[in-house]
């Protein structure tokens, strides 16, 4: 039972539309029905402004943070799982959130925020060349991608280096969410027809 209310609690976690929420709680704006219309860091920047953007990327980020620390909890002490598993499932739920109708975020974030909890070197690692790549190619879903490539890669020294495969596996895994949520950015990059930030 503690390892059911776990995997849930993990995935409604990850389910808290944040972008969702904060728009109409305090801009009055549904979102979905402005920019791309993902529930995401990205279009709340493009939306509703850099405070508005922050905010929910940090909260996002938590969302997989918070996922992880679950075991930590005294309830569920008991509870022999890896704590990469809710990670995963909180992640899921960011992607496919039971309170917006399934229609959630790219990943990223909430990802980015499961690695922080697990092992923060490839966190801080991953931050950095986001905004590297961001500042060469003004493109934050390029640069997504690009943040899943070099943390698959530092995942593979890590497990030379440790034996520990959990983590290049979940990156592995992760990096495939964020391709197969980046699509469509990936034909608007081919056709030179992707948006690109202009505040940094």
């Amino acid at each position: 039972m503690e390892l059911i209310l776990l995997l849930l609690f993990a995935y409604l976690l990850g389910s808290i539309p944040s972008a969702l929420w904060i728009g109409k709680l305090f801009y009055k704006t549904d979102i979905r029905e402005h920019g791309s219309g993902n529930l995401g860091g990205t279009n709340t920047f493009r939306v509703l402004g850099k405070k508005a953007g922050l905010t929910v990327t940090t909260l996002d980020i938590l969302k997989g943070t918070a996922a992880v620390l679950l075991l930590a909890l005294p309830y569920f002490a008991s509870v022999n799982v890896h704590p990469l598993i809710p990670g995963v499932l909180a992640v899921v739920g960011h992607m496919f959130p039971i309170f917006a109708r399934f229609k959630g975020g790219k990943a990223v974030a909430t990802s980015g925020g499961v690695v922080l909890a697990y092992h923060w070197p490839v966190f801080i690692v991953v931050l950095i060349t986001f905004f590297i790549a961001l500042k060469l190619t003004k493109m934050v879903s390029l640069s997504s991608m690009i943040v899943s490539v070099v943390g698959f890669l530092y995942s593979i020294y890590h497990y030379i280096r440790t034996g520990d495969p959990y983590l290049m596996i979940m990156i592995g895994l992760f990096g495939l969410f964020i391709f197969y949520r980046h699509r469509a950015n990936i034909g608007r990059i081919k056709a030179g027809t992707e948006p690109k930030v202009k505040w940094l």
